[in-house]
């Protein structure tokens, strides 16, 4: 299992605009992708920042969502993102959700 981490910063006042976005455009379209398992979001206290963590079957499934499909997310969020979202990988080595352990 692989997972996808990405954060930024939302412009003042858009929170409500980003839950309504990822509800109606962003999820919708996660679960369309191959390999898409989960994806939780969330926004602190002062609903500044963001953390987005999508969960994939493979690192494959995750790099061809990154290819044919988040530069199209990338520009609805354009709206509430305020600077450049930042993108990390990474191996899931525990998951209680998914049950899944790191295999050594």
């Amino acid at each position: 299992m692989y997972a996808r981490h990405v954060s930024f910063n939302l412009k003042p006042i858009k929170r409500e605009e980003l839950t309504q976005m990822f509800e109606k455009d962003i999820l919708p379209l996660l679960q369309k992708q191959n390999g898409f398992t989960d994806e939780i979001t969330f926004v602190s206290p002062d609903g500044r920042q963001v953390v987005a963590i999508s969960l994939w079957e493979s690192k494959e499934n995750a790099d061809r969502y990154s290819r044919e499909t988040y530069p199209e997310v990338l520009k609805s969020l354009a709206r509430v993102v305020e600077g450049t979202p930042e993108v990390r990988g990474y191996e899931v080595a525990v998951s209680t959700i998914h049950k899944t352990a790191a295999t050594r």
